[in-house]
């Protein structure tokens, strides 16, 4: 599936892509898999297109690790990965990136997240991500914050849009947050791209083929103008 997920992320040539559960190392598959990579899954991904990457590695077992990743075409001027969970095995973290436009003279905040199934887990640490950026980010710079929030309900959403003041690009132009989970079947909203201090110019969810057979989740795609 990497080679495949390589090929279309290059046809659709975003600046930022947002990744959860990609792996660092894993010794099983390295050494079982044909056409395994030598590098890391997110290395492999981001290939020619995206030279600058950050990763996070959350969870870590005898083979290996993974974790959250942020592949960008622009340099990150600094990153870190803090972790949310309190269980080891479970990937749940914000991985946040600071990349600088030159051109702009501008900092854009990126916040790549995977929270937990467990309602009251996920609660507390929406309450963590909310203290974070309300700690480490100013309220008049860009922020872009992505990720995998296994909120199908909503609730959490709404309340993070209402008290971080950002948009959601699928609920800003569609009423609605998507349906991402099962790809082959989406039911769920379980996917988001929040923002601010952007202009949102287009957003959309990739359910055509061949985006359902890559993932379990579909992927989403914004596009933003400052």
């Amino acid at each position: 599936m990497l080679h495949e997920i390589r090929e279309q992320l290059e046809a659709v040539d975003v600046d930022i892509v947002f990744l959860q559960e990609i792996q660092g190392q894993h010794t099983h598959h390295e050494a079982g898999v044909s056409g395994y990579p030598l590098d890391s899954q997110f290395e492999f991904l981001a290939d020619k297109l995206w030279p600058h990457f950050a990763y996070g590695k959350n969870a870590i077992y005898t083979r290996g690790h993974h974790g959250n990743a942020i592949l960008s075409k622009y340099p990150f001027k600094q990153w870190q990965n803090i972790n949310l969970s309190r269980f080891r095995r479970a990937s749940r973290s914000l991985l946040h990136g600071v990349i600088h436009l030159d051109d702009r003279d501008l900092d854009i905040h990126l916040i790549c997240v995977h929270l937990e199934l467990v309602g009251f887990e996920r609660k507390r640490q929406i309450g963590l991500l909310r203290r974070y950026i309300h700690d480490h980010i100013a309220d008049d710079e860009p922020v872009i914050l992505a990720g995998d929030f296994n909120d199908w309900s909503g609730r959490m959403g709404r309340l993070l849009e209402s008290q971080l003041a950002v948009r959601e690009v699928y609920r800003s132009t569609h009423g609605r947050y998507a349906k991402t989970f099962p790809s082959h079947w989406p039911m769920l909203q379980m996917d988001r791209v929040y923002f601010r201090q952007l202009n949102l110019l287009d957003c959309d969810c990739l359910d055509v083929h061949p985006w359902g057979e890559l993932s379990d989740h579909l992927p989403l795609y914004a596009r933003f103008d400052l």
